[in-house]
């Protein structure tokens, strides 16, 4: 199986190249990876060590972050490398002050695996989450080089536990340590007869924590909410769109902040024609007074983290269709109770809120202005779910130190 998949790799790096021009992704993937050792070898401090981190794409990386903190602590004299898989990640985090050197992951293929390992020649490799490469684990583990997985979570019906999976069972002797965020992907390693695991949680929770302890203030938010209550929809799809927006047109007295997940010229457009009040948006806000605007669309990044501070009630979008849940542990991390659609299902972190009673899930227009109606009329109960969610991270942070001790035991 294990020359199927080497073959297969080799093949893959071909019909990439050609389907580049059917997709700007796969395009992106393609060229991105283009000179991709010249690039890294120019980086390299010779006379320096390294420690090398691995993240799938964006989420993945965020959730390594608190990670690479207590490595730049702890290692102020390595540097530190960040490879990502897809260009989601390397696109949107091409500098970071925690980080040396960005790069893309070349494609498993045993010349690229051996050609990367000896030029990065890391003292330490860390996985974030999962992004399993097998030729890069045994490359690891030919050269004894400390391998972790941070935030690992693994499930039954990967490939690991297949009786034709034995040969990607092999590489999973690289790591020295597991880090993972539950017990049942404990007890999966436990059948592989692994037992160096640590059900440490996941380190997400570390890194919203981290966000109550930096300055939050948003000049422009708070001109535009004033003393008024509001309510922030993050990372929003037209799904979601249906769901809110005739309670946001039928409400009175409430501010709406709108952060769509995509933002598109023709989507922004839609939005506000349907929207039947004062509406801005970050691009235009100076069109408008913008305390006299009632909805306004943040149709800009790097903004809806410190948002969430001002928010009284959350809704998380992605849930409403099959794009998948953005992360609710940002704004449960301020203590405010969130609203979701009903696709949670691969989500744990959202369904355990949910069985707390710290987020709610909507399924129609209706079901969205029933609860939003109760959060907004209903004060102690608005308090009371939001105190659930903040208890919820505050309970489950310090997976990051667990790694951190380990390392210095």
């Amino acid at each position: 199986m294990h020359r199927v998949y080497n073959s297969f790799i080799n093949l893959s790096g071909v019909v990439l190249k050609t389907a580049g021009f059917f997709s700007g992704k796969l395009k992106k993937f393609t060229n991105g990876r283009k000179n991709l050792f010249e690039n890294l070898e120019s980086q390299i401090e010779r006379n320096s060590k390294r420690i090398w981190i691995h993240a799938a794409s964006l989420g993945e990386f965020e959730m390594g972050v608190p990670v690479l903190k207590i490595l730049k602590d702890d290692y102020p004299n390595h540097q530190i490398i960040v490879s990502f898989f897809s260009p989601s990640g390397f696109e949107n985090k091409r500098s970071h002050p925690l980080v040396d050197i960005f790069t893309y992951l070349p494609l498993d293929t045993k010349n690229n695996a051996r050609r990367f390992i000896k030029m990065i020649n890391p003292e330490m490799a860390i996985f974030i989450k999962y992004d399993f490469w097998p030729n890069f684990l045994t490359e690891l583990k030919k050269h004894n080089i400390r391998t972790f997985l941070v935030s690992g979570v693994f499930r039954e019906d990967q490939l690991f536990f297949k009786s034709y999976g034995k040969w990607m069972r092999q590489s999973l002797k690289a790591f020295e340590h597991f880090f993972v965020q539950d017990q049942n992907s404990a007890e999966l390693l436990k059948k592989m007869d692994f037992d160096n695991v640590t059900v440490a949680g996941d380190n997400r929770f570390d890194r919203v924590a981290a966000q109550l302890e930096i300055d939050n203030k948003i000049d422009f938010i708070e001109r535009f909410k004033q003393d008024k209550l509001l309510i922030v929809f993050g990372s929003s799809w037209p799904e979601d769109e249906e769901l809110y927006l005739d309670f946001i047109n039928e409400s009175s007295g409430i501010k709406f902040l709108i952060a769509p997940h995509e933002i598109k010229r023709d989507q922004i457009h839609n939005l506000r024609t349907r929207i039947q009040k004062k509406v801005s948006t970050y691009t235009g806000k100076e069109d408008l007074p913008i305390q006299d605007v009632e909805v306004f669309i943040m149709d800009t990044i790097g903004f809806l983290g410190k948002a969430y501070s001002y928010a009284n009630i959350a809704y998380v979008g992605g849930a409403a269709g099959n794009t998948g849940l953005h992360n609710i542990l940002e704004p449960a991390t301020f203590g405010i109770p969130i609203i979701t659609g009903k696709n949670i299902q691969k989500f744990p972190e959202a369904i355990k809120l949910q069985k707390l009673a710290g987020l709610y899930t909507v399924d129609s227009k209706e079901e969205f202005s029933e609860i939003a109606e109760k959060l907004v009329s209903n004060e102690n109960f608005r308090r009371k779910t939001g105190m659930i969610s903040g208890h919820f991270i505050n309970s489950n942070t310090g997976a990051t130190r667990l790694f951190q001790q380990y390392l210095t035991k």
